[in-house]
């Protein structure tokens, strides 16, 4: 029955993006349709990736989420740099990162039964993240003081940017490596959809997704209007969100249904993806349009190290926990605080 609703509402997103481009609806109504049109997305790139994974197992599994589920997020941003909102751009972008980290895992811990997860993988994830973080200091500090967008920061983050691409790649090289030597053993399964078929319906779910999210986030400003949200806060927060939304979808419908190795993964990989290959890729990308300065705020930079301890904290343990779950969850909604509270200062 709910699979039957999820396969009828996928026709809301032909909808939105129709009613979006004739202008035949306004923002107020855009917005919520496009938010719904995004849920049975979410579970379609799920249904996608759990089928991949019966090929590939669920390191390859969740980087292929994470891969596809980040292309709604670097269309908002080079879209964003286009018109002119780098904070809107930086702030997303760490956004997505701390909602991976915090959101997502925290609901897949606390949604699944206690198990077992793949550790090596899990650090290597957050250790991209801080070697993100790292890296992104260089320009961040200078522009703690004046203009952030001034163009000898621009200049600052693009050699940082290549070698955080290079190391993000290295990364990922080994980490498929190594989880193609973890399947050797697996036989192709006899049932289900073919490896073909997967990604054919990822890609498809994939563009559809983007051209949704490219709707709500055109109604976005008309909402925070409204509801009084400094940018910062809507950028790093709701538009965040958004673009994640498959990856948030996905992850916790795959937790829901026992799959915890591959759920993880999906947070897990997705916040190193937008960290170590998203960030960088943008801030390349952006010489094409307007250079844009990797000069993040101490409030975002804080954000992301906070993320990755307290993390690192809940998976200490050799088995998850719904209470870990709930502690990332609450500090997720501590750094929304903080987000709040800071504005656009």
């Amino acid at each position: 029955m709910v699979r039957r609703v999820l396969l009828t509402l996928l026709a809301l997103g032909p909808l939105v993006v129709a009613l979006d481009r004739t202008g035949a609806a306004g923002d107020l109504v855009l917005f919520p349709l496009a938010a719904a049109a995004l849920v049975p997305l979410a579970w379609l790139i799920g249904e996608a990736t759990e089928q991949a994974a019966r090929y590939t197992g669920p390191g390859v599994g969740g980087f292929l989420n994470a891969s596809f589920g980040n292309a709604p997020e670097l269309i908002i941003a080079l879209v964003a740099i286009s018109d002119g909102l780098t904070n809107v751009v930086r702030a997303s972008l760490i956004g997505s990162v701390v909602g991976n980290l915090l959101l997502v895992l925290g609901f897949v811990l606390l949604v699944s039964e206690r198990g077992t997860i793949d550790r090596t993988s899990a650090f290597v994830s957050l250790g991209t993240v801080l070697l993100a973080v790292l890296l992104l200091l260089v320009p961040s500090v200078p522009g703690f003081h004046g203009d952030p967008d001034r163009d000898s920061l621009a200049v600052l983050s693009l050699p940082i940017a290549i070698v955080l691409l290079i190391a993000r790649v290295t990364i990922n090289r080994r980490s498929l490596r190594r989880s193609r030597s973890m399947q050797q053993s697996v036989a192709e399964p006899s049932e289900g959809w073919s490896l073909r078929l997967a990604i054919i319906v990822l890609a498809v779910a994939t563009v559809a997704t983007a051209l949704v999210t490219e709707t709500l986030v055109g109604s976005l400003e008309d909402f925070a209007l409204r509801a009084h949200l400094s940018e910062f806060f809507v950028a790093a927060v709701i538009v965040a969100i958004v673009g994640n939304i498959t990856e948030h979808g996905s992850a916790v419908l795959l937790a829901a249904r026992g799959q915890l190795r591959l759920a993880a993964e999906i947070g897990l990989a997705s916040a190193s993806q937008v960290a170590g290959f998203l960030i960088p890729v943008v801030a390349i990308l952006s010489w094409a349009i307007d250079p844009l300065a990797l000069s993040m705020r101490p409030i975002e930079l804080a954000g992301m190290v906070v993320a990755v301890g307290v993390v690192a904290l809940a998976l200490a343990r050799p088995t998850t926990s719904r209470l870990a779950g709930a502690l990332l969850i609450g500090t997720y909604a501590a750094v929304v605080v903080a987000f709040y509270v800071a504005g656009n200062r």
